[in-house]
This record gives structure tokens, C-alpha cells and sequence, in this order.
């Protein structure tokens, strides 16, 4: 193992000068506050026993009145929070290979405190285990067969499997619907979540205390935006993610990296917004990578992690500065502190004797940590809080909102489908322009088709190109849109804002308008200019065929992006699926020649039931010229010759109507089945789980900082001890199998092998 000494330090560092004076008055002073904030505000809330039945109980053991529960409405929707405290221990997470003979740690027994009114940093390089350490805190690890996830998750000192609690969290991407400006995204949400509790006055009221309370007044009128049209900026939008995350007032808010793609003005505003937010009361965890000097001085407590071990946890500023100190690593003066730490625990891949020295030195420093976890990890001791009763109760209305009746759910959600589809200008403007000049040019190509032989071959290519471009057209609109909503609407029902039936109806209802406006248009323009069919009501039932058929397409769409997990994947897979159809559409492959196991396919084929419908629309009545016996003279002759007769076109327009409910019942089963899953945490070994219960009933009062004792520092062995050799690799992870066996991988960079000289003298080859 790598040890370190009181007096040894490392080559290259040379005498440096501690960063920001005496950590020691520091320290006495955190202790102070922290038991000063401990006596007055008192233990947290907790959650009720699971098992236990609805009704909550206050000290005295008696029931919670319906008063007291309205109380606590009024109190959430005053912004009032509950504190809450999380507490972690021996959290392990591995990842396994698709073969299961390797194992790869991404975090490795891990402990840790967050406290409400402080702001607790997660930091680190890339890899080390910020975000999965967060999203295991949140609940939100995603699940897998190949991932093991154990550990002690404690919320007010209560042990905890299951999220129950309310929480925020804030993910790297903001995601919102771009044709809403920023109070009708906030007024929306607030309706969704807490419809039956504030009346009109009060929600505006509320809307506009938390547009305030985020910075976001200057920008309240303005769209959201996205790739395609401007609107807010970076940290607009990411302050309006944390506004929505904060309508239900949750006690717990976490940050996954809210400063990445920002700039340094816009990363310490959301910073200090987050800052201001554990003010308040809130638990706030983030994750960041390597902040501004400014943004580090906001942080309260912070957790170092270095290949998903810890490093350092404990108070921030100065404390690690402090701590680090007496190993012999000082932080130079007007060094940003955070610069400092991020290069402590970051390996070098420039050389391979670099990668070997900083490797050696943060599994000197994790060690180090270990022992002396139980001494610094907490300012205060860890004490298990004894007796439910004398604990405060936090009603599980407060934990998990009521959802808004299906009707309320269904028009809010109309009312923003409606408003989103309405607003989006440019692709709006795309599918016209598109409608228009598909409908030109296959007017021009089949201009004024008359009445002979070969017009009969005409108007069934013009009618299969139609069903065609109606059909694509859709399709490819849907699957471009639809992937990136998904992700939306998995978040606001993961958090339970709504259900999933008013959801799809609504989008269905929202998009007729627009959706049947383009197939009018194209058939506006189409069939003067081709002088099909001469007849009103065939022109009225051409327009039905077309946009019915476009319908179907969307709904194929929509099932083809719950599908999927990306737009790419969708834009890949939609147009294949569709070849097929178009295929066995009823042009190409007479249905009669069909192979038999082929048969069911045109049965749902959409392009085969559009195209059938407008040729019975159009070939009906029809007289062609003729001058020979064996020639077409009638419509009704041509539908039998192409095996397209026998049904009507009402007959065809059910079809459709039943290949549309197909796909919207499978998109809705989809979307049902492929919920977010996550990853539940197991309890700890028991050898583990017994330790951590000693250490809970027999508590270790912590000394001062500086009395920490280091420990003994391991001397780089000389270079020409060992062979390097390197070989091109990717996906690897460095590992130290023993004392004098040593193997580095490097994530997608190099493979440094090293052969050393064992205590024998032969040489062993790894």
C-alpha cells in the first residue's frame, strides 16, 4: 500500500505557502455554528414507517387534523421548506462486463452528509464518479442487470430504500417545449402539480414569486427557443429548470454539473442561485467539475472523488486546503483553491512515469482518508436518533402531490399541445413550402391528364406518388420532434404531473388543425393541375383519403420514437419501416402475387389502403377512350385488373382508422413498458452493516483538523526499475493489484504496462 509522511514530500512540489491562514480558528468556528444550528433548528422530518398507515402523528402521538394538513398546504405553497438531512455510507456501485469475468468499480464504499441550509459540491476529474454518486443519491441511477449497487441510505436518520422523499433534481440538458415562453412554462407546471390546491389569484401569485425568487422577471415573456429559434440563454434556461423543479418546494435539490455550457458570468449566477436556494433551507447537492475561484468561496461542505473513491469530504474553503496541508501538499497563494484540488486528485497522462506518480498519489490519499474517516468526515458525531414519536412527521401529502383529475390533465395538456404546435413557426412554414412544391411538381409532371390508354397508368402513379409524399411527409415530421418530447414528458410524469392517457389524446386532438391543414393544401394545389377526377365530391373525398392517411403516418411516427431511444435511431428505423409498406402498397406487387407469408402486410400497410381508396375515388365512373377490344373502357375494369376492387372507399377509411388506433395503442404500451427504471440499493455486507451500527450508538467526539495524524509517504521507486511499453487501447480503468504489481489502463488513451523487480529479484510480468 502507498503511505505518507509527516515530513517526506513529493519532487517537484517544493516549499509551497498555505492557502487562507488559520484552519484551525476556522474549524473551531464551524463547529460552533454547526451546534448552535443543531440545537435550535432540531432534528428533521422523517418519512412514515413503510407499511404504516396514511395518518401522520405529531409529538404528542394524536392524529394530524384536517386543519393541520391544510396548513401544510398553505405552508408549501408558501415556499416554506422542510429540512431534511441524507446521509450515505458504504455506497459500492460496480458495472460488470457482457461476459461477467471483469468488474469495473465506479464507486468504492463511499460515506458522506448533506445537511439542509448548506450547498455540498461533488468534485472531481471526468470518471471519477460525480454523476453516478449524485443519481444515487436521487434515486435516479438508471437500472441494469449488469450494474450491483449496495449501500446505507439514511434521510433523517432513518434508513431508507425506497424514494419516497420530494425531491428536484436537475439534470445537465434543458429540456423544455420551445414555443412557450417562460410563465406559461411555469404557470402550466403549477397547474399540472398543484391544480386542486391554489386558486387563480394564488397561482399567479405563486408563478410570479418564483419568476422572482430565480432572476428570471426580465425574460418572463420571452420563448424558451430551442436549436431552430432563438430564445432564452443558458442560464436562463437553466434557472428555469431549477424554477419548475421548485414548484412542489422540495426539500432535497440536486445538480448534475448546472454549470456545464456556460460561461463564467452565467455558471456563478445559476451558482448563486443555488446558493440562495440552501439559504432557504434546502438541501442542495451539485456536481461540478472545476468551478471559478468566486463559485468555490459559495460552497458549504464538498466531497473530492478520484476513481470513485473518496478523497476528502467535509467542509469546503479552507478546511481541505488544511487538510491537505499536512501531507505536504500546499496550496500556492492567488491559486484558485478548486484548480488546486482538481490537479491534487487528477492522473497524468502525459508520460508514463507521471501516470504511475499521480496514481500513486491518490491511492495514498484515499488510503489516508479511510483511516481517518470517522475523525473528519463529519463536524458533528454521527448520533442515530432514537423513538418515532419524538421525531417531526412530515405528512405524505407533502412527499408525493395529488395529480389533477384526468379531465383537468387532459385540457392543460391540450392547451399546451395546442399552443406548441400553433407556435412552431419554422417547421410549420418547412411543411407548406414542402406541400406546395411536392404539389407543383407533380402537377407539372401529370399535367392535365386526359383520357386514353396510357392516362390510365398515369393516374396510378401520380395517385401512389401521392399517398407516398402524404405519408412520408408526416412521418418524418413526427419522428424528427417526437424523440426529444419523449424526454420531457418522462421527466413530468416521473414526478407525476400527469398521466399518460391525457397526454396522447390531447397531442392527437392538438395536431388535427395543423395536421390535416398540409394534406389540404397539397390536394388543393394537385388535383386541378393533374384534372383528376372532375367532381366535387370526389375532390372532398381525395383531401379525407390524404389526411387520414397522414394521421396514420404521425401515429406510426409516434410509435417508431417511443421505440427508439434517439431521433437518429428514429429517423433511421421510420423511412425503413415505411419502404416496406410502400413496397406492398398495392403498386408495385399485385396483392394476388403476394406470397402467402407475406399477405399481412398489405392488410396493415397505410400506403396500400390510401392508395386503394384513391383509386376507387378516382377510377369510378371513368370512361377511357379505347380501340381495341382488349383495351380498359371503364374505371371499375381497371380496379379489377390491379385486384383493387371489391371494397369502398368508407371500407378503406376504416382500415386506416384501425391501423391508426394500432399505432397509437402501441405507442401508448411503449411509453408504459419503457418508463424510466432505476436501480435499487441493497443493503451493505452484514460484516459492514454491523460496523456502522457500533459507530452509530457509540459515537467518536472528532479533534481539530490539525491533529489529524498523516501518515507515512511511499518514495517513488527509481525509473530504472521498470520497462514500460505502451499499447493502444481503448475503454480502460487503471487498477493496482498488489504492493509491486501494478497495471494502468487508461481510459480511452494508452495501455502502460510496467514489469518490477520483485522482492526476489526475478522479474514479473503483468
Amino acid at each position: 500500500m502507498v503511505n505518507f509522511g509527516g515530513n517526506k514530500i513529493s519532487a517537484g512540489m517544493g516549499k509551497l505557502v498555505a492557502f487562507g491562514g488559520n484552519g484551525v480558528g476556522q474549524l473551531l468556528t464551524a463547529v460552533a455554528v454547526a451546534l448552535l444550528v443543531r440545537l435550535f433548528s432540531g432534528p428533521g422530518p422523517v418519512l412514515l414507517p413503510e407499511g404504516g398507515s396514511d395518518s401522520d402523528y405529531d409529538d404528542d402521538g394524536e392524529a394530524e387534523s384536517p386543519a393541520g394538513e391544510h396548513a401544510g398546504i398553505e405552508a408549501q405553497a408558501a415556499g416554506k421548506v422542510a429540512p431534511v438531512t441524507i446521509r450515505w455510507s458504504n455506497i459500492t456501485c460496480s458495472l460488470s462486463d457482457k461476459s461477467g469475468k471483469s468488474v469495473r468499480f465506479l464507486l468504492r464504499n463511499v460515506c458522506g452528509e448533506a445537511k439542509p441550509g448548506r450547498l455540498l459540491a461533488l468534485m472531481g476529474p471526468s470518471g471519477s464518479g460525480k454523476t453516478t454518486l449524485l443519481n444515487v443519491l436521487a434515486g435516479q441511477l438508471g437500472a441494469s442487470p449488469r450494474l450491483h449497487l449496495s449501500g446505507l441510505l439514511e434521510i433523517n436518520g432513518r434508513r431508507s430504500a425506497k424514494r419516497d422523499l420530494k425531491i428536484a433534481y436537475v439534470r445537465q440538458e434543458d429540456l423544455f417545449f420551445s414555443q412557450l415562453t417562460v410563465r406559461e412554462t411555469l404557470s402550466l407546471a403549477v397547474e399540472l402539480q398543484l391544480s386542486d390546491r391554489l386558486s387563480v389569484e394564488e397561482r399567479d401569485e405563486y408563478v410570479d414569486n418564483i419568476i422572482y425568487r430565480l432572476g428570471l422577471v426580465n425574460c418572463a415573456g420571452s420563448n424558451v427557443g430551442d436549436a431552430k429559434v432563438r430564445g432564452i440563454s443558458g442560464g436562463e434556461k437553466k434557472r428555469l429548470s431549477l424554477a419548475c423543479e421548485l414548484i412542489a418546494s422540495p426539500s432535497v435539490i440536486f445538480a448534475d454539473e448546472p454549470t456545464t455550457g456556460l460561461d463564467a458570468f452565467q455558471a456563478e449566477k445559476v451558482m448563486e442561485t443555488l446558493w440562495q436556494l440552501a439559504e432557504d433551507g434546502h438541501t442542495v447537492i451539485c456536481s461540478i467539475h472545476q468551478p471559478r475561484g468566486s463559485v468555490y468561496m459559495k460552497f458549504d461542505d464538498i466531497l473530492l472523488l478520484a476513481e470513485g473513491s473518496i478523497v476528502y469530504a467535509g467542509p469546503a474553503k479552507e478546511e481541505p486546503l488544511t487538510y491537505f496541508s499536512k501531507f505536504g501538499y500546499l496550496c500556492p497563494d492567488h491559486v484558485n483553491p478548486a484548480e488546486f484540488l482538481a490537479d491534487l486528485i487528477s492522473i497524468d497522462y502525459s508520460s508514463a512515469d507521471s501516470v504511475y506518480t499521480s496514481q500513486k498519489r491518490i491511492n495514498g490519499l484515499v488510503e489516508a482518508f479511510q483511516r481517518n474517516t470517522s475523525l473528519i468526515l463529519y463536524v458533528t458525531p454521527l448520533v442515530k436518533e432514537m423513538g418515532f414519536k419524538k421525531r417531526i412527521a412530515v405528512s405524505r401529502n407533502s412527499l408525493a402531490e395529488k395529480k389533477g383529475s384526468w379531465w383537468s390533465q387532459f385540457w392543460l395538456l391540450l392547451r399546451r399541445a395546442w399552443m406548441q404546435a400553433s407556435r412552431d413557426g419554422p417547421t410549420n412554414k418547412v411543411r407548406a413550402r414542402m406541400s406546395i412544391a411536392s404539389a407543383v411538381i407533380f402537377g407539372s409532371v401529370f399535367w392535365r391528364m386526359g383520357r386514353s390508354q396510357t392516362s390510365i397508368q398515369d393516374r396510378m402513379g401520380l395517385l401512389q406518388v401521392a399517398a407516398i409524399n402524404t405519408a412520408m411527409a408526416a412521418l418524418t415530421k413526427t419522428v424528427g420532434v417526437f424523440p426529444k418530447e419523449r424526454a420531457i414528458v418522462d421527466r413530468e410524469r416521473a414526478k407525476g404531473s400527469y398521466a399518460l392517457g391525457p397526454y396522447l389524446l390531447s397531442k392527437l386532438l392538438a395536431e388535427i388543425p395543423i395536421g390535416a391543414a398540409f394534406p389540404l393544401l397539397f390536394g388543393t394545389i394537385l388535383y386541378p393541375m393533374a384534372r383528376l377526377h372532375p367532381a366535387l365530391s370526389r375532390f372532398g373525398r381525395f383531401c379525407g383519403i390524404v389526411t387520414v392517411e397522414s394521421f396514420a403516418a404521425s401515429a406510426m411516427g409516434l410509435t417508431v420514437g417511443a421505440m427508439v431511444p434517439t431521433t437518429e435511431a428514429a429517423m433511421a428505423l421510420g423511412p425503413s419501416l415505411m419502404t416496406v409498406f410502400i413496397v406492398f402498397g398495392g403498386y408495385y406487387v399485385n396483392a394476388d402475387n403476394t406470397p402467402v407469408i407475406f399477405r399481412w402486410i398489405p392488410k396493415v400497410s397505410l400506403i396500400r389502403w390510401a392508395f386503394q381508396g384513391l383509386c376507387i375515388n378516382e377510377f369510378r365512373g371513368l370512361q377511357f377512350e379505347h380501340q381495341n377490344s382488349f383495351d380498359l373502357q371503364t374505371g371499375e375494369q381497371v380496379l379489377e385488373r390491379h385486384s383493387l376492387g371489391g371494397v369502398s372507399i368508407n371500407d378503406t377509411l376504416i382500415a386506416q382508422g384501425r391501423i391508426l388506433l394500432f399505432w397509437y395503442y402501441t405507442t401508448y404500451f411503449l411509453l408504459q413498458k419503457n418508463k424510466p427504471k432505476y436501480q435499487l440499493l441493497e443493503l451493505p455486507p452484514p460484516e459492514q452493516l454491523q460496523k456502522l451500527e457500533q459507530l452509530e450508538l457509540n459515537p467518536i467526539d472528532p479533534p481539530p483538523l490539525n491533529q489529524v495524524e498523516p501518515s507515512q509517504q511511499l518514495e517513488s521507486p527509481p525509473s530504472d526499475q521498470f520497462l514500460p511499453f505502451i499499447l493502444e487501447a481503448a475503454a480502460c480503468v487503471p487498477y493496482i493489484l498488489s504492493a509491486d504489481c501494478v497495471v494502468f489502463m487508461p481510459e480511452k488513451l494508452i495501455l502502460a504496462s510496467y514489469w518490477f523487480l520483485n522482492p526476489s529479484g526475478s522479474r514479473r510480468s503483468i
